[in-house]
């Protein structure tokens, strides 16, 4: 296994894109939004020892400051009022007001009409397919791009990259494409779980996984552990939450990050 490399700051002024997702205009190869996006990855919605979202939730709230109506988009889960009524409670704790998009006709209308957009957790599979069933992409490609606060757990997270290439779950159904929002010029794969020496388990480690997907592709891969969380804003990515991070680029041995760390040139594409 390769010697982990521990990285605490990296300075950087641009977000590089060379990968093209539908819709989604470039210039020179930079996003062309970078300057104004707002985005929060988080890896997972539930800590153990603690209840949904709680380990993210100062974080939550720093980020979406004096933001009042959110946007969210519970199509990862099967039983989307119950999953509503989860999120709903624990925003309204941190004094904010939720209204999700399954509860309408119109759910491009919701996103547009809210101050921010929170996409939830479950299969990123299902949760893709949703997005394209509903024509949500574009909407919120362009909400973002104009400021708009963007949060993800983890499918949530995934769908922001350039495509679900690297999640975990199993593919229930069948969106019509892998290509997803690409807010982030990187993929995500959260949960990551480093390998253990002690395991008996024959089968592939997550980081044989990611590394298999970096010999068809080449855009980086974060690989953030539960608890771990990546925060966009004022052109800088920077490493949050308690656990760090695992940072993957094509033909270069993985690297460590720590919570604290800017990660714009280790995850430039």
């Amino acid at each position: 296994m390769a010697r982990h490399r521990f990285v605490t700051a990296v300075q950087t002024t641009t977000l590089r894109y060379n990968e093209a997702v539908p819709g989604h205009r470039t210039q020179g190869g930079l996003i062309s939004h970078h300057k104004t996006s707002r985005i929060l990855l988080i890896s997972n919605s539930t800590l153990h020892g603690s209840g949904y979202l709680d380990h993210a939730a100062d974080e939550i709230c720093d980020f979406l400051g004096n933001v009042q109506k959110v946007a969210f988009i519970p199509y990862a889960l099967h039983d989307r009022d119950a999953y509503t009524r989860t999120a709903r409670e624990r925003f309204q704790a941190m004094g904010y007001q939720l209204s999700s998009v399954h509860t309408t006709t119109d759910p491009v209308d919701i996103v547009n009409q809210c101050d921010a957009v929170f996409i939830g957790g479950g299969n990123t599979f299902r949760l893709l397919k949703a997005l394209y069933d509903f024509d949500l992409l574009g909407t919120i490609r362009t909400r973002v791009a104009e400021g708009m606060p963007y949060i993800g757990s983890s499918a949530g997270s995934n769908v922001a990259g350039p495509t679900i290439k690297t999640t975990n779950d199993m593919p229930i159904v069948q969106p019509p494409s892998f290509n997803a929002l690409g807010l982030v010029p990187f993929q995500i794969n959260p949960h990551y779980l480093d390998p253990d020496p002690q395991s008996t388990h024959k089968g592939e480690t997550r980081e044989e996984r990611i590394l298999q997907f970096l010999e068809e592709n080449d855009t980086p891969v974060a690989g953030l552990r539960e608890g771990a969380m990546i925060r966009i804003e004022n052109e800088a990515m920077t490493l949050k939450g308690s656990s760090g991070a695992r940072i993957f680029r094509k033909g270069l041995g993985p690297i460590e990050v720590l919570p604290g760390s800017r990660l714009n040139e280790l995850l430039a594409s």
